[in-house]
Formats: C-alpha cells, structure tokens, sequence
C-alpha cells in the first residue's frame, strides 16, 4: 500500500487539509443536521456542539487505527487491491451523494428550506436523535466503521511507521481530527443559527449549500474516475495532492461563508405602523 509523503511540513498540512474534506463529506453534513434539528427542537444547548460532538468520536476511532496499523506495518502488508477498491466504493458513495443532494434543492417546495442529505445516516435511524453528549460522539465512531475512512487511517498508520512509529501515528490522526472538528463543528453552529430563522434568506442559504455540495461530489467523482481510468491524468496529479486538496477547501470554504453570511442577514421588518 502506498503512503503519504515522508516530508513532514507537507504531510502535517495534507492531512489537515484531508481532514477539512472529510468534515465537508453530505453524510456528515446530513447526520449533524438531524442531530442540530432534534436538538434545537428541544431547545437544548447541546445543539451548537453536535458537529464538534460527531467529529470527537469519528476522530476516535481514525486515532486508533492509524495507532493499531502503525504496529501492524511491521510485519504486515495490505493487499494491493485495497486502495483501488477503496476508490472505486469512495466513487459510488460520491455519485450519490451528489446526485441526492442536487435532487434535494430542485424538487424541494418554494417555502422549504433544503437540509443536506445523506445515506449512510439512514441506517443509523433513532440514533440520530441521541440526547447525551457521549451517545453523539458514538454516532460519530459508527459513521468512522466505513471503508473509505478506515482505509485513510491505515494510510495514515503505515505513513507514520516509516517515518517513527505509533506517536507518528497518533499525530497523524490527531490532524486529521481537528480538521474534521474545523469543519463539522462550523456547521453545526450554522445550522443551528439557521434553524432559529425560516425566512426567505434561510431557504436561498440552504439552496446555495445543497448545489455546491451536490455539484462538488460530482465533480470530485468524476476526477477519480478519471483518475483511475486514465494514466495521463493520474500521472499529473502525483504530487499535486496538496494544491488538489486545499483548492476544494477553498471553493467549499467560499461557498460556506457566502451560506453563513446569507444566514446572518437580518430580517426584514414586514410590519407597517397603524
């Protein structure tokens, strides 16, 4: 299995940045939006910290694995076949997320205002009404018991054995928390204050979110199919991990911004004096 590069300024900053994607993953934005509504439904205070929550306990089990195959790589080899197989399900998982996502925002009422969607949240069912802190976190480390991010943590896991060994490791996975915890708690605290306000600025907020989400999973899996299909284009993005990674947190970041700016915006006053 191939590992991520020995420099370790670049690496401390690819797996942030890896982790910053993750957080932006519809399944996670989905779950966290369940548990923010169910919360804010009940007007309890937990629902700001859902996101943060979610990531603490996904980030849990990305640590211990990473720590787990940073002990393992010594004497064991994963098969070839994981990383293309992982990239192929990553693929699918992205297709269709994007395309229900893009669903969501055209087939949605004038007066609604469009939640992000998910698949992976639809197997967990009552879960995603957890009223404890420790149950949020623990939908989190069931959402990590996926194959794309248990094959990142390995990733993760035999890097670091190269470079030292299980503190390696647990730094790795430590980065790739935080990011996740960047990304996921920033939403959290959105939704929540988007949920306070059902007004015409709410529902174009939750639309510009939905179509850059549906549109940026699509695109993502259109390039690793090209990726996987293509030497050419494999070959040039060897590398360019990095710039590729920070670019979509980029995009998503100005795309987010612009949401939570729209969500911010005051009501308008409709009322005339008598």
């Amino acid at each position: 299995m191939p590992v991520l590069t020995q420099d370790w300024s670049s690496l401390i900053l690819l797996v942030f940045v890896l982790g910053l994607k993750h957080g932006f993953d519809a399944d996670h934005l989905a779950t966290i939006d369940g548990l923010t509504r169910w919360h804010s439904r009940r007007g309890a205070r937990l629902a700001n910290c859902c996101g943060a929550l979610f990531s603490a306990g996904h980030g849990l089990v990305v640590m211990a694995v990473a720590v787990a195959a940073s002990l393992l790589a010594r004497q064991w080899a994963l098969p070839t076949w994981l990383e293309q197989t992982g990239a192929w399900i990553s693929i699918a998982f992205l297709l269709g997320l994007g395309l229900l996502n893009l669903y969501a925002v055209l087939s949605a009422r004038p007066e609604q205002v469009v939640a992000p969607r998910g698949i992976k949240g639809r197997w967990l069912g009552g879960l995603t009404r957890a009223e404890h802190p420790l149950l949020i976190a623990g939908v989190g480390m069931l959402f990590a018991l996926s194959f794309d991010t248990l094959s990142l943590a390995l990733l993760f896991g035999f890097t670091a054995q190269g470079a030292g060994g299980t503190p390696e490791a647990l730094l790795l996975g430590a980065l790739f928390t935080l990011g996740m915890l960047v990304a996921d708690g920033a939403n959290g605290l959105w939704i929540a204050r988007l949920i306070r306000r059902a007004d015409e600025t709410a529902r174009i907020a939750s639309r510009v979110l939905g179509l850059a989400l549906g549109g940026m999973s699509l695109l993502v899996a259109a390039y690793g199919i090209a990726r996987l299909l293509n030497p050419a284009v494999d070959g040039w993005s060897d590398g360019k991990e990095l710039a590729i990674g920070m670019g979509l947190i980029v995009m998503l970041a100005c795309v987010f911004g612009v949401a939570m700016r729209l969500a911010r915006v005051p009501r308008t006053n409709t009322s005339t004096a008598g």
